[in-house]
This record gives structure tokens, C-alpha cells and sequence, in this order.
């Protein structure tokens, strides 16, 4: 499973729900079906969407089986995942954010500073947070930043100050 977004509050009074969307740009979470939720570690629920759009800085989606807002209330704050076999394939080189997640960082001096924790979209540049001894941002900028990524070991290797 991939998570794909984030619900974060009920839309209207029919069951409607907003969503947060992880994906770029943020309308194709609705393309993926279908969705898993999650609350907490609870079990995951599969459901249809039905109907959604584009609603100012979020989406707006209709799923299967949920018709009030007493209904989307439980849900408030679940992930949504998806199967990864419904993403777009990958070319070689690219990952999803949630693929890295745990990778170590490690300079190309050989210094390790840490494991990818989270990923920021910052609109410039996306920013890995790295956590280790300290918590440290780092510009995701393939070539002159990120220098290398591994799969098979789980390595980003940055070109980083360790001081920095």
C-alpha cells in the first residue's frame, strides 16, 4: 500500500469528504481506486469514490457507503492508501516520497547524518528531513545535492556539509 493523501474533514452535510492529496498534481489521488483508509492502526476499509473534484487547495470526494457527516467524522484525520499496482510505473531514478522513508543519508565524505524521516513540498524544492544526531533539511536536488540513491542498500548519498 501507498498513501496517497490524508482526509481532513467532512465536506457538506451528504457524506462528502475533504481530502489533503499527496499526489501530483493533487486531482490525481481520485484516478487511484480502490481507496484503503486507516484510522490509528486500525483496520483498513476499502472503499470506492463515486464522484470528487478540485476544491481550492484540497479535493473534494464522494465514497461508497457514506452518506452523512456523522460518517466522515470517524474518519477525520485517516490516511487513504492505494495498491501500489494502480500507480503510474515509475522511469528508473524515480521514487515515491514514501519509498524513501527510512533510507540512510549518508555524505559523500562518508559521514551519516541521519534516515529520511519525512519529505516537505516546498514549492521550489521538494526537502528531505533527515533525522540523526539532529534533524536536518536537506533540498532533494538530484545531481548537485543528492549525488546517488541505492534501492538495494536504502542510501542517499548527499553532497552535504555535515555541519550544516
Amino acid at each position: 500500500m501507498v498513501p496517497v493523501g490524508r482526509i481532513i474533514g467532512p465536506y457538506g452535510v451528504h457524506g462528502w469528504l475533504k481530502v489533503y492529496s499527496y499526489t501530483q498534481p493533487k486531482k490525481n489521488i481520485l484516478d487511484y481506486a480502490p481507496w484503503f483508509i486507516q484510522v490509528g492502526q486500525g483496520p483498513l476499509e476499502m472503499r470506492r469514490v463515486l464522484d470528487g473534484r478540485v476544491h481550492g487547495k484540497n479535493i473534494v470526494a464522494q465514497i461508497e457507503g457514506c452518506t452523512s457527516r456523522e460518517q466522515v467524522s470517524r474518519w477525520v484525520g485517516a490516511e487513504i492508501s492505494v495498491e501500489r499496482s494502480s500507480l503510474p510505473r515509475l522511469e528508473p531514478g524515480e521514487y515515491y516520497w514514501t519509498d524513501l522513508i527510512g533510507w540512510k543519508v549518508i555524505t559523500v565524505t562518508g559521514v551519516e547524518l541521519g534516515t529520511v524521516d519525512h519529505l516537505l513540498e516546498t514549492g521550489a524544492n521538494d526537502v528531505v528531513v533527515v533525522k540523526g544526531e539532529r534533524e536536518r533539511l536537506i533540498p532533494y536536488i538530484m545531481g548537485s545535492v543528492i549525488r546517488e540513491t541505492d534501492p538495494v542498500a536504502r542510501i542517499l548519498r548527499v553532497d552535504w556539509d555535515p555541519e550544516f
